[in-house]
């Protein structure tokens, strides 16, 4: 059983040789962490004076983490993945724009997602980013408890009044959103909202989903609380499952605000916090969904051991794996070749407004220890297979 994952003919069988080098080289570049860093601000500057750098962007980071600028650019991906049973989650990425425009934008993206999922089998979730229906700003003030001027207020109320769009839609076309995590300065405000949306439309099954980052140290405590006034109040919850996207900037800002570093002392303990989650939402499955986002091999084995020893079908339909588009490649297709339920986030938009997510991304790669070596290991010894 624990070698599953070492399979990488299944793994990347759905990769040319030439996309198979062209992963190679790029995690050979985002190894280098100088490079990252020296990439990461050319890139900046010449998306910022508009040096015509899209081309290239597209040819290598993009097209390896990206399905493509449209939904359309994406279907072809989809419906190759589809054919060895991994699904997709298509990801509107666009970052970093704050104006109403751009909020009412992303959530349109998200009702259009949600009718893909109601019409494609391969597309099992929609999601969105609480950052891309309002202001950081607002999450902000409501987490610390301070005051909203009379312009957020009105702004706080379109808020609302996007995610209730939005969770409506997926309720009535029975397709499940997930919704992502933020800071933590910004966490609660965003809690409060997921859980009154829970409330109101998880009451027969879980349709909306939050997400937990479990290298926060609190999580687990959260759940639990969660899952108490979920039962007083008769509706059933859903959680994604990540470890973490903000490590870095939590630490600062708690060092220079002064509080309390809300993350787990070091990799072990955000480990155990992640599979101490994982064990209490299965131990609670009937009155629970989970969907693991996690690209750490022993967390997914664990999930695959809890189904088993709790007689849980392994393609329960409220259980799923997930990973990220252009990583972990060899969890997620031995895992659906296996029979469990798996699925890619796909991230897509203009390439200019996902290169902040391109950026997270490769930074985040050399941050993760081993993350790279990994995936330069399996596709070197899959060119070496195949003799590239």
């Amino acid at each position: 059983m624990r070698k599953l994952f070492d399979n990488t003919e299944v793994a990347f069988e759905i990769k040319s040789n030439s996309e198979l080098d062209r992963a190679f080289y790029l995690f050979e570049m985002i190894k280098r962490e100088p490079l990252v860093k020296i990439g990461t601000v050319l890139t900046k500057f010449a998306l910022k004076t508009h040096l015509p750098v899209e081309g290239i962007i597209r040819a290598t980071v993009f097209d390896h983490f990206c399905g493509g600028v449209t939904e359309q650019d994406c279907m072809a991906i989809i419906e190759k993945m589809y054919t060895h049973k991994v699904h997709s989650v298509l990801d509107y990425s666009a970052e970093g724009k704050e104006d109403e425009n751009q909020f009412d934008l992303t959530m349109q993206k998200t009702l259009n997602n949600i009718k893909f999922g109601k019409e494609l089998g391969s597309v099992p979730f929609a999601v969105f980013k609480p950052s891309g229906f309002g202001k950081s700003e607002i999450y902000r003030k409501l987490t610390e408890n301070e005051q909203l001027n009379s312009y957020e207020k009105v702004e706080w109320k379109r808020i609302k009044e996007r995610y209730d769009t939005v969770c409506k839609a997926a309720f009535n076309m029975d397709v499940p959103l997930l919704i992502d995590a933020e800071e933590s300065w910004m966490q609660d405000a965003v809690d409060d909202l997921i859980e009154e949306m829970m409330q109101k439309y998880n009451q027969e099954k879980v349709v909306i989903f939050g997400t937990l980052q479990l290298y926060r140290w609190d999580r687990l405590d959260y759940l639990k609380g969660l899952h108490k006034r979920s039962k007083e109040k008769g509706y059933k919850i859903g959680m994604k499952l990540v470890r973490g996207a903000y490590m870095e900037k939590e630490r600062e800002r708690a060092k220079d605000k002064g509080y309390t570093n809300p993350i787990c002392k070091d990799k072990e303990a955000t480990d155990k916090m992640f599979n101490d989650v994982l064990s209490y939402m299965i131990e609670n499955i009937d009155e629970m969904a989970v969907f693991a986002g996690t690209h750490n091999e022993e967390s997914s084995y664990l999930l695959m051991d809890l189904l088993e020893n709790s007689k849980v079908n392994k393609n329960d339909i409220r259980v799923w794996f997930g990973q990220l588009y252009g990583m972990s490649d060899h969890i997620s297709y031995n895992l659906a070749k296996s029979g469990y339920n798996v699925a890619k986030y796909l991230p897509y938009g203009p390439v200019r407004d996902v290169m902040p997510y391109l950026i997270r991304r490769a930074e985040e790669n050399t941050s993760v220890a081993g993350q790279t070596s990994r995936e330069l290991r399996l596709l070197k010894e899959e060119r070496e297979r195949r003799k590239v």
